[in-house]
């Protein structure tokens, strides 16, 4: 029994006493730092600069130095920039003032203290190189403008500091009018419609394209290229508009427009053919068109980048040609090819064309990968993944020495106002690097903390030692099981779903705005709210765990019954919308696998893939019946079989 001594008993008082004192004065910092926050983004430096003594001994009072620098960046003194860069330099803001300092003194043009702080430990954006390659000109010449040169082959806009460079390397035909018109094709392809007429009213005399030339092709470009008469054929001009006219109309309606790229492209030059040839492939390609296979036939040698080498396989793969998807797949450089991806579809290629032994090896390889290929490859091999963990013993001295470091107290408090980039920018400057034992207690100590997306990211930075009851951890299990066993969808799919939409940060909003563990947006949770009959729902519950879980189990079970119970399509629907989960059927049934391949939106097809293998993994630590990947995946119907019909109201 705990014998408290009366000397003991007033020292526990005045600590009791002290500890709720602390507690509104630190709620009162708080709050003062928010403040801080807003003046900042509102650019008050007044308000800024009255808060700022207040917060001196704020955990978080680096940020709130650095919005005051950030205000004055061009007034400021070397002298005050250093001072913050040794003060904090053990912080992720250190090197982002530092940055932010460079691009203002390059802009100004002081070379001196540039060269001070230049080249940044963390590397550089294009700006910041453009004005390193300004600072190493001034300093020796000529010379260094040859490394401007790769920036200029880029279908975005570039920064101001990169003009100047660009305009010498011009003048000194060191840009020569092939590569103004690479650039020109990269903008068009890109879609910047700007940039493109940008460079072509300013290319050579015969190449030059008039913004009078190119509004009738920006008008109609289709029914301008089935003309033919906006074009001057005899001269570089009327092919680069012709190429740009056919690229504009492909992006819309590849199939549309081939009857009129037939008919123009005899005009062409072999290498000009083989290019737009490609183009319309690529196009058809993400339009899941048919004859998109056979059209990169034609296209030859031209199909060289990276876009169009994965879409040449993956047209082939939707037309069931597996000696094109060999084809494709081995005109891939060797570190495309070694893809987990184009592994895995090799090694089908390779047994559908008779060569099982040499897939075999393919498979095997693969087969240990945590990953929707790695699934399947070891399915293929007849196995079931081996998913032991080694967890770390993580004790209390250990969590309490890695809690007290500095970044690691700024990453807790961020995420506790809501300023997750923030935090993510903080955890992620303490566990780069580190071996994988700390990373696993960091994890743990994450985890504890209720940071479960940093956990989750954490633990799968580990190499050898895995622990991967943290990589798939799954908090509000009860909620879960609930509105699984409420809606009678299966428990791993909601958990899949919700790894990869908040990694369970229940109070996470998205750019978008949707909201939680599940990601609801407002509007899906009104009409959910509504068929479920609950006139009690109110917006402001959107986040709270066991509505979250109960109505995004409803939306997706509702997507999946008018989905043919297909898990991929009701995946993709969840992420892109049910109206082109259905559109990205076949005419004929599909393999699930190629399917989910073939979905035209990286990020949808990289969401369907990891949700559905996180679903596996929870299917085996729930200790549910196993089911394939394969068997998830299925075969998807043809388009148009169960077509869904909006719900009145559905968003």
């Amino acid at each position: 029994m705990l014998r408290i001594t009366r000397t003991w008993l007033p020292a526990l008082s005045f600590a009791v006493i002290a500890f709720g004192a602390l507690r509104p004065a630190a709620a009162q910092s708080d709050r003062d730092f928010l403040d801080a926050r807003t003046a900042f983004e509102k650019g008050d430096r007044i308000r800024l600069d009255a808060l700022a003594p207040k917060l001196a001994d704020h955990v978080l009072a680096p940020y709130v130095e650095y919005w005051q620098r950030k205000l004055n960046l061009d007034n400021a003194t070397d002298a005050e920039i250093n001072a913050y860069l040794a003060r904090w330099s053990k912080t992720p803001l250190a090197e982002r003032l530092r940055v932010d300092w460079l691009k203002s003194l390059g802009k100004r043009g002081q070379w001196a203290a540039f060269g001070a702080l230049y080249p940044p430990p963390s590397g550089e954006d294009a700006e910041l190189a453009c004005y390193g390659i300004q600072y190493r000109r001034q300093r020796d010449g000529n010379a260094p403008l040859a490394d401007a040169k790769p920036l200029w082959f880029t279908g975005q806009s570039t920064p101001d500091a990169c003009e100047p460079l660009f305009a010498a390397l011009i003048a000194a035909n060191e840009l020569s009018a092939d590569d103004r018109r690479a650039r020109f094709r990269l903008a068009a392809e890109a879609g910047n419609v700007r940039l493109a007429q940008s460079i072509a009213v300013d290319l050579p005399p015969d190449e030059r394209i008039t913004l009078r030339e190119f509004a009738p092709v920006d008008a109609n470009p289709g029914a301008a290229l089935s003309r033919g008469t906006e074009f001057r054929w005899k001269e570089r001009a009327g092919a680069n508009l012709a190429l740009y006219a056919l690229e504009r109309a492909a992006r819309a309606d590849a199939a549309g427009v081939r009857a009129a790229w037939e008919k123009q492209r005899g005009r062409l030059t072999d290498a000009d053919r083989s290019y737009g040839n490609a183009r319309i492939a690529y196009h058809a390609a993400r339009q899941q068109y048919p004859l998109a296979a056979q059209w990169f036939r034609e296209a030859g040698s031209a199909a060289s980048t990276d876009a169009l080498r994965a879409w040449r396989a993956r047209a082939a793969l939707r037309a069931g040609a597996w000696p094109d998807v060999l084809a494709a797949i081995e005109s891939m450089p060797s570190a495309e090819q070694e893809e987990s991806t184009w592994r895995y579809w090799k090694a089908r290629a390779l047994s559908a064309t008779g060569r099982t032994a040499d897939a075999l090896p393919l498979y095997a390889g693969l087969a240990n990968e945590i990953s929707f290929y790695g699934m399947l490859s070891a399915e293929a091999l007849g196995q079931r993944q081996d998913l032991a963990s080694a967890p770390l013993e993580a004790t209390s001295e250990a969590l309490a020495t890695f809690g007290a470091n500095p970044s690691v107290r700024r990453a807790v408090k961020l995420a506790s106002l809501d300023m997750r980039p923030e935090s993510q920018r903080e955890w992620l400057s303490v566990v780069r690097g580190l071996p994988d034992d700390a990373l696993l207690l960091a994890a743990e100590y994450a985890r504890r903390e209720g940071l479960y997306d940093r956990a989750i990211n954490t633990a799968e930075r580990t190499s050898t030692r895995h622990d991967f009851n943290l990589r798939y951890m799954a908090p509000f299990r009860a909620e879960f099981i609930a509105a699984a066993q409420d809606n009678a969808v299966d428990v791993s799919l909601l958990l899949g779903i919700a790894r990869q939409e908040s990694r369970f940060a229940a109070d996470i909003v998205s750019s978008a705005g949707a909201v939680g563990l599940m990601q609801l947006m407002p509007p899906t949770a009104k009409w959910v709210a509504k068929q479920l009959n609950r006139p009690d729902y109110r917006p402001s519950q959107i986040a709270d765990a066991s509505l979250n879980t109960q109505f995004g189990a409803f939306y997706f079970k509702y997507w999946l019954e008018r989905l043919d119970r297909m898990q991929p399509l009701a995946a993709a629907a969840y992420n892109a919308g049910p109206g082109r989960a259905q559109a990205w059927r076949a005419a004929t049934p599909l393999e699930g696998a190629v399917w989910v391949e073939t979905i035209p939106f990286n990020e949808t097809r990289d969401y369907v893939k990891k949700v559905l293998a996180n679903a596996m993994v929870y299917s085996r630590f729930l200790d549910l019946a196993y089911v394939p990947l394969r068997t998830r995946l299925g075969t998807v119907p043809p388009r148009g079989s169960n077509a869904p019909v909006a719900a009145n109201g559905d968003p």
